[in-house]
């Protein structure tokens, strides 16, 4: 393997190719999935370690928890350490607290192994920054949407793999099968990660707060930052709310029913793996804006509309490209800020990400008790309505800047 030196803004990397792209996106799926399989499987869990409901509920509580911590503690050493040895590290810890998970004979072990699930779940997080730095900047937004996609796809396809998967083998099944899928892709990739040479060592402490020191050097991170976390405060409210709303009056759907009109969000999965392109062509700015008007747009008909399941599906459909959308835009304008601190930065887009998201699950239950499905609906608009204030009065102060110095470096690489 051929070393590819990416310290600094002038080492032009060899590019990334279309295989290993998929495969990047492919293993960062599977590893998203970890987070969710417990869901469609609280009542069995429940029943099988004889707790209650509110109990097991706790094990989607604390393999997020987890999943913060390591993103937090973990991703950052992806900017001092080499990752063709760190990834395949991370995914073995997480086969083996997989593997625990369904061993475990109490509902305390699993609470215990489930957050380490969580706490290993990372490797989409550490190789979105890796395809960055193997990508070339001419495909970078392409690369990265890929990347993301596979992501979003793990997310949507998880809560109905491990339903089929346990209600014909039962719920241990479904983590027996997720160590082994991580296991084999560990091995792959340790095998096809292409040497990328590690940066200087950094002590752990000082590299942690260089995540602070990095956002406040970059009014563009900053602004990004609030962005992302709106909307994904917009989106946890919408598809928390979207639960409530559909098991009741007047579709009384079941858990399957819910299930299967998630999976229409697999509409923007699709589309943003193509979104990268727009940042590609420059066109990141105003793409970010048309975005968070179609989740405006679709958050409003989704409260006239909401007597009519198909409006409902068009909605979901819609709301979700536009979400996801933003999110590649961000992802891909965020990480060509500064390639030497790309694995830093992700870590401060996804934990602002995760606290927007948690803001936007409170909310919702309190949104819906007081004012029902209209009510929620607002909300989303107040959460994309901040977004669209923050792009309006900084496109040109703060994200513009960073769109064209991008572009200026990529001349400079280009030229002979």
């Amino acid at each position: 393997m051929n070393s590819v030196p990416v310290g600094s803004d002038r080492s032009e990397p060899p590019g990334i190719s279309r295989g290993l792209t998929l495969l990047f996106a492919f293993a960062a799926g599977a590893a998203v999935a970890n987070l969710y399989w417990a869901q469609p499987l609280l009542r069995d869990i429940a029943d099988s370690l004889h707790v209650p409901a509110g109990t097991a509920g706790l094990l989607v509580t604390v393999t997020q928890v987890g999943y913060a911590v390591g993103v937090f503690l973990i991703v950052p050493l992806g900017d001092s350490t080499d990752r063709r040895r760190l990834i395949p590290a991370v995914m073995v810890c997480s086969a083996l607290a997989l593997a625990a998970s369904a061993l475990a004979p109490t509902s305390a072990v699993l609470l215990g192994t489930l957050a380490a699930v969580g706490l290993t779940a990372l490797t989409g997080q550490l190789l979105i920054p890796l395809a960055g730095d193997l990508a070339r900047a001419p495909q970078r937004g392409q690369v990265i949407g890929t990347v993301v996609s596979g992501i979003l796809s793990g997310v949507l396809v998880s809560r109905t793999i491990s339903g089929l998967l346990a209600d014909a083998l039962g719920w241990r099944a479904v983590y027996i099968a997720a160590a082994l899928v991580t296991l084999v892709l560990a091995a792959v990739l340790g095998r096809v990660i292409p040497h990328v040479t590690p940066r200087a060592a950094v002590p752990h402490r000082e590299l942690i707060a260089s995540i602070f020191a990095v956002v406040r050097q970059h009014r563009s991170v900053q602004a990004t930052l609030i962005l992302g976390a709106a909307g994904f405060s917009s989106l946890t409210m919408f598809w928390t709310g979207l639960t409530f709303f559909l098991s009741g009056a007047p579709y009384f759907y079941s858990a399957a029913q819910i299930g299967l009109v998630g999976l229409a969000g697999l509409g923007g999965a699709l589309v943003a793996q193509f979104a990268g392109k727009l940042h590609d062509r420059g066109w990141s700015i105003p793409a970010t804006g048309a975005a968070l008007v179609l989740a405006l747009a679709s958050l409003c008909a989704a409260a006239l509309g909401s007597a009519s399941i198909v409006v409902m599906l068009v909605v979901v459909v819609l709301f979700d490209v536009a979400i996801q959308v933003l999110n590649v835009l961000n992802t891909a304008r965020l990480l060509s800020v500064d390639p030497s601190a790309r694995s830093r930065l992700n870590t401060a887009f996804v934990t602002c990400n995760f606290v927007g998201g948690a803001c936007g699950s409170a909310l919702a239950g309190v949104l819906w008790q007081r004012g029902g499905w209209a009510l929620l609906m607002l909300g989303g608009c107040v959460a994309i309505g901040l977004a669209l204030f923050v792009w309006l009065t900084q496109r040109e102060k703060a994200l513009a800047p960073c769109q064209r110095a991008e572009s200026a470096a990529e001349a400079e690489n280009s030229a002979p």
